[in-house]
């Protein structure tokens, strides 16, 4: 899984990528495109393995000290 800091980079590189693309003109390419949905197909499976494999409320001990 990805941590918050590697998500939130793949974001910007995401952004960036399709700005910088954009300007170019090279967003048409197949190649640029493949990179771009790598990228975010990578965070959207994250969130979701994120989400379906977090630990429910009921199966995390806590600790009192008194």
């Amino acid at each position: 899984m990805l941590s918050d800091n590697q998500s939130l980079l793949l974001c910007g590189l995401i952004v960036v990528g399709i700005f910088v693309t954009g300007l170019l003109g090279t967003l048409d390419n197949f190649l640029v495109l493949t990179v771009l949905t790598i990228f975010f197909l990578a965070i959207i499976i994250n969130l979701v393995s994120t989400k379906t494999f977090a630990p429910k409320e009921e199966e995390i001990e806590v600790e009192v000290e008194e």
